[in-house]
């Protein structure tokens, strides 16, 4: 086990900004209050799960359909990208039929374990041990779980303008991170040619 405290911290804080549970909590008022009700321990379970099992085979899966990690990152890049255009804009792009309850889609999976988080994970698998991500995972699990719970105490306390303002920042936050994630693998793209 090479439990290492630095690493810890550093996925945590990558997955933090990735999945940006507090920027999505406008989202998740808004769906509990179309379908009254967010099963957040299942909806942070299954994301949990789906974040580990993508941890171990994610690149194996990738590969089995011809797809390299750079293309899967530039992909997701642009996923990110239109998170973020939404968030800023306060714009729909994402059009979906009224979900019967919100647990495991959308909140479990695209808004935790999504493309931006897959990437990421397989971009942390890279350079850190995978124990050390697991924790990392764990960590940011607790905290959305945390968040899920108390969304609606924290649509008391920051009000329709602080989580627009919040909605704001983190889009912008978010919009960073896709140009990055572009940036590094729109390279390796054409250096290893597509």
């Amino acid at each position: 086990m090479n439990f290492n405290f630095k690493e810890i911290a550093t996925a945590s804080m990558i997955l933090f900004a990735v999945i940006d549970i507090v920027g999505s909590v406008p989202i998740i008022i808004s769906l509990r209050n179309k379908v009254g009700h967010i099963q957040s321990e299942k909806a942070s379970i299954v994301a949990a799960c789906i974040m580990v099992a993508f941890l171990f085979v994610g690149e194996r899966i990738l590969s089995l359909i011809g797809i390299d990690v750079n293309s899967f990152a530039v992909a997701g890049s642009f996923i990110i990208f239109f998170l973020a255009i939404e968030m800023i804009l306060g714009i729909s792009l994402y059009k979906d039929d009224e979900p019967e309850s919100a647990s495991i889609v959308p909140i479990a999976f695209p808004l935790i374990a999504g493309a931006g988080t897959m990437t990421s994970l397989l971009a942390l698998r890279a350079e850190y041990y995978v124990e050390n991500i697991i924790v990392a995972i764990i960590l940011n699990i607790i905290f959305v779980y945390l968040v899920l719970k108390s969304s609606a105490k924290i649509e008391r306390v920051l009000g329709k303008n602080g989580l627009n303002i919040i909605r704001k920042v983190f889009g912008v936050i978010l919009l960073a991170i896709a140009v990055k994630l572009f940036a590094a693998n729109i390279n390796e793209l054409f250096t290893h040619g597509i």
